[in-house]
């Protein structure tokens, strides 16, 4: 993952370099040469993602294309954050590096209280206010709505047996499809309150300037005005359900022509297209550039 980007720019080499000091890690070994279990581990997943969004942001960059506005899904919000001036590149390694810590901690706190693995699936094919009714008429208390992906997509995050049952409770009231996503963790649910409450303690140190650009929030949905608003956001962002269809309608209904995704995977675009398909107000194409092929194609 992102070996492309890597050998093709010397700004991206810098920032592996920074990455790894940052981190500890050796970060082309990790990302070049990894398994999938390690990859996987949520305090490497974040650290991976977030140094191959921000090395396509910088080729990018060397290619003349700078951002006029940037939103982030979940962790990605840390890299748009950096894009529009909030964190400091040399900042953001160790601010996602503490993170992940707190969010791994926290899971496997919660598999051991609750005795059986925590972790969280998408329900396609229900609209996410009925997946929230569903889940709260049932009296679920290990169960929470934890992304709002598309129209037709939710992600549900939960733990111990709790998870199962409410999958099957979906299946009944109409989803197509259920599957696992390949985390570790109930993130972006009450469950991560002690991750939260960690999480804060460590961002009263990191400096978030005002945005230079305007970029989006998973919590609210909206832009992001200060500093200081981004931060609260950081850290509620660990609890609360990620907004996604509402973030991209505040990004379409401020007029971008276009939309890239910058980062690895197109997971992003194709929520893109469902979100075109089912809202007529949105009508800015979505393209991949998250790889130097992709690039050329623009």
């Amino acid at each position: 993952m992102g070996k492309d980007l890597h050998d093709a720019s010397s700004a991206v080499q810098q920032l592996f370099d920074a990455a790894s000091a940052a981190t500890d890690l050796d970060l082309r070994r990790l990302l070049f040469e990894g398994t999938e279990e390690e990859l996987r581990s949520t305090d490497k997943t974040q650290i991976a993602i977030t140094l191959v969004n921000l090395s396509a942001a910088a080729v990018l960059r060397e290619r003349g294309i700078e951002p006029d506005g940037c939103a982030g899904f979940s962790l990605g919000e840390y890299a748009a954050l950096v894009q529009a001036g909030v964190l400091a590149a040399e900042d953001v390694f160790s601010v996602v590096r503490r993170r992940g810590d707190c969010m791994e901690r926290a899971s496997r706190g919660l598999d051991t209280r609750y005795g059986g693995t925590a972790g969280m699936a998408a329900v396609l094919g229900l609209p996410f206010d009925q997946v929230r009714t569903v889940l709260q008429e049932q009296g679920y208390e290990r169960v929470y709505p934890a992304i709002w992906n598309s129209p037709v997509q939710t992600v549900i995050a939960g733990a111990g047996e709790e998870l199962e049952q409410a999958q099957e409770a979906l299946k009944v009231a109409g989803a197509r499809r259920i599957v696992a996503v390949k985390v570790s963790g109930p993130f972006h649910t009450p469950l991560m309150e002690d991750a939260r409450a960690e999480f804060a303690g460590f961002l009263e140190s990191v400096d978030f300037a005002d945005p230079v650009v305007p970029v989006y929030s998973n919590v609210s949905g909206a832009r992001i005005h200060t500093g200081a608003q981004a931060r609260e956001l950081c850290v509620q962002q660990l609890v609360s359900t990620v907004l996604w269809v509402d973030e991209a309608r505040s990004v379409a209904a401020d007029g971008y022509d276009e939309v890239l995704e910058v980062g690895p995977g197109t997971v992003l675009g194709g929520l893109w297209k469902a979100l075109v398909k089912a809202d007529e107000s949105v009508t800015a194409p979505c393209r991949p550039a998250g790889t130097i092929d992709d690039m050329a194609a623009l």
